[in-house]
């Protein structure tokens, strides 16, 4: 089974727990998730499956949504609920205060890795360095908060909900672990939903427990898998005629000379022959090459 299949990932599991269970249930060996998110997360987790991972290590850096929840007043050495608490402060933040400190962080921020994130730091993941009780200097990162919005509040119970569209690489945790910083009082993370991915919504989403009942009801899965060139609309389309398409798809590169289209040297470009995916081509000077092709069975 070759495709993408969208889940709306349930709490208290780990991305690669999502992927295993779908392997399980489409009985699909190949399978991996476009990027991870914490178990305490729900929402939008695309999963590439089949002849699809072959196209991983090609998906453009993507803008995601969120929906996320904090409460004032605490702070925890993982900057979610989930962790330990490193203080407990009286708020005086109003609503007001909170709507005025979130812009602060609209545009182009520097932003921390928390300590337990899957980041990498000399080829060690921050979590795995955290859980042993060891904090590593983090280099802050650019990323881009282009949306930010107060959706509720309420200075009685100190809990309040916004949602954030940004760039690839921010982490909502430490976001919010500015925001209440900037109050002076800590902020953290109770509840966190992605709610749009790799331009998915939650609409594009199948729980597992659906694809469950699809298999124990041996009915097919295809209504809920998206064709792998959706994800990699961001890369030119070229059409070729049946005998370019037949060779490129045994691997052979073609004249740029023959092919009607403006092409830029470097650049990946999606590949059809009547009408059907190819996979990707890079030009260079002379030749379109193959950099990628789509196998329906690996």
């Amino acid at each position: 089974m070759t495709g993408i299949i969208c889940v709306n990932k349930p709490k208290d599991i780990t991305s690669f727990g999502v992927v295993a269970k779908i392997r399980g249930i489409i009985r699909e060996k190949k399978a991996g998730h476009t990027g991870t998110l914490d178990p305490m997360a729900t929402g939008v987790l695309p999963v590439m499956l089949g002849g699809a991972t072959r196209f991983l290590n090609f998906l453009p850096d993507s803008d995601k949504g969120y929906r996320a929840t904090f409460i004032l007043g605490i702070t925890t050495d993982t900057l979610d609920i989930t962790g330990n608490v490193l203080s407990q402060s009286e708020v005086n933040a109003t609503t007001q205060d909170v709507e005025n400190v979130l812009q602060n962080f609209k545009g182009k921020i520097m932003q921390t890795p928390p300590m337990y994130s899957a980041k990498s730091v000399d080829g060690v993941r921050l979590y795995d360095l955290a859980r042993k009780g060891i904090e590593v200097e983090r280099e802050a990162c650019e990323v881009e908060i282009k949306k930010l919005e107060l959706v509720e509040g309420s200075s009685e119970d100190n809990r309040y909900v916004i949602d954030v569209y940004c760039s690839k690489g921010t982490y909502i945790r430490s976001l919010i672990d500015d925001i209440g910083r900037l109050l002076g009082c800590g902020a953290v993370m109770t509840e966190l939903q992605r709610t749009n991915a790799m331009g998915f919504s939650l609409d594009n989403c199948v729980t597992l427990e659906q694809l469950q009942s699809i298999r124990d009801n041996d009915q097919s899965f295809d209504e809920y898998i998206i064709d792998v060139e959706k994800i990699l609309d961001c890369y030119g389309r070229v059409d070729v005629t049946s005998a370019q398409a037949k060779r490129f798809s045994n691997g052979g590169a073609l004249d740029i000379d023959r092919i009607k289209a403006e092409l830029c040297d470097g650049e990946l470009y999606r590949m059809y022959g009547d009408n059907e995916f190819l996979g990707l081509g890079q030009a260079t000077e002379s030749e379109l090459k193959v950099a990628r092709l789509l196998t329906k069975r690996d």
